[in-house]
């Protein structure tokens, strides 16, 4: 793993057991089944897809809340796999989460100076005055005012609280961010500052960010490479310019066509997907895209794809195959 690398995850499933009835036997849920990417210093992997994808299966599995039913994930060197519990609490403090709602993941009874400290209160051997003063430090960085340190959560615009939850999150040092939706729940104009300042927190702390998101404008504006994913797999990854100008996957040029382009004399034809998408207890066979792809064709509905080069990017669609041979 060279130093910029912080995180390898390999063919990386999680499969949750789910009761259909009272009786039943569990079928199996599979919420990912195969996401292959690397996160690294001064970059950011972002995950899209619809609801329903395994976008937050991944961040859980990434941030350490639940274990992997199978692949390889690796952080700061370590196999979580067969890692044992001290060396698990001692990579927990490098990734590190922001969740979509600002005022749902602070407590409501908690002023902002606690908040902060708490992180290092439960970690560190740090002294009270010394917690204060990394507080103090971490909310100037992050664009808070010195007289916020005691204020309660609902004195804040929303904004400003994911100020506040960027500061907790980045309180004991972590090596990755985890951003799930992180500006999903603001105004336009106050998405633009937080994305800003996101970006400008990386370059001076060599962070690495897997940013979860469902809108591909702000992807398109903040992500360096972009893994598309559908019911559970990885469609389409590649680098953020390979990936927008020349989409190769029907899902990922769906997802596209349906982003608002701000220049009014270009042509947008929208492409728009038929039916739902399916359930991941009872996934389709072949190409699980197929019942709604417009491109469609025989080996779709009968062989699932892999992820193969086509350019500059992988893409997971015999259509992109068939085009090649």
């Amino acid at each position: 793993m060279s130093n910029d690398v912080v995180l390898i995850a390999r063919d990386l499933k999680k499969h949750y057991p789910v009761r259909q009835s009272m009786f039943g036997e569990p079928v199996m849920l599979k919420a990912l089944d195969g996401a292959s990417f690397e996160l690294k210093r001064r970059k950011t992997l972002a995950v899209v897809g619809e609801s329903g994808c395994g976008k937050s299966t991944l961040a859980r599995l990434v941030t350490m809340i639940e274990e992997p039913t199978a692949g390889s994930l690796q952080i700061a060197g370590e196999e979580l796999a067969d890692a044992s519990e001290s060396v698990r609490k001692s990579l927990r403090p490098k990734v590190q989460i922001v969740f979509q709602n600002p005022y749902g993941s602070l407590n409501p009874r908690q002023k902002i100076g606690s908040a902060l400290e708490e992180p290092l209160q439960m970690n560190t051997s740090l002294s009270k005055s010394e917690r204060q003063e990394k507080a103090r430090e971490m909310m100037t960085s992050v664009g808070l005012r010195p007289e916020h340190y005691d204020r309660y959560p609902h004195m804040f615009s929303g904004g400003q609280r994911q100020r506040i939850a960027i500061a907790r999150a980045l309180m004991l040092n972590p090596d990755i961010l985890v951003l799930d939706e992180p500006v999903s729940a603001l105004d336009v104009s106050i998405q633009a500052q937080v994305l800003n300042l996101l970006s400008e927190l990386q370059e001076r702390l060599d962070l690495a960010y897997l940013f979860i998101s469902h809108d591909l404008s702000v992807v398109k504006h903040i992500a360096d490479e972009v893994m598309v994913m559908y019911l559970g797999k990885p469609v389409e990854q590649g680098a953020n310019k390979d990936l927008f100008a020349d989409p190769q996957h029907p899902y990922t040029q769906a997802l596209l066509s349906a982003t608002p382009v701000p220049d009014p004399g270009r042509k947008h034809q929208r492409i728009i997907l038929r039916g739902e998408l399916p359930s991941p207890i009872d996934p389709p066979v072949g190409c699980a895209f197929n019942p709604r792809c417009p491109k469609v064709f025989d080996p779709c509905r009968t062989t699932a794809p892999a992820l193969t080069p086509s350019g500059n990017t992988q893409v997971a669609c015999h259509l992109v195959t068939a085009g090649k041979e």
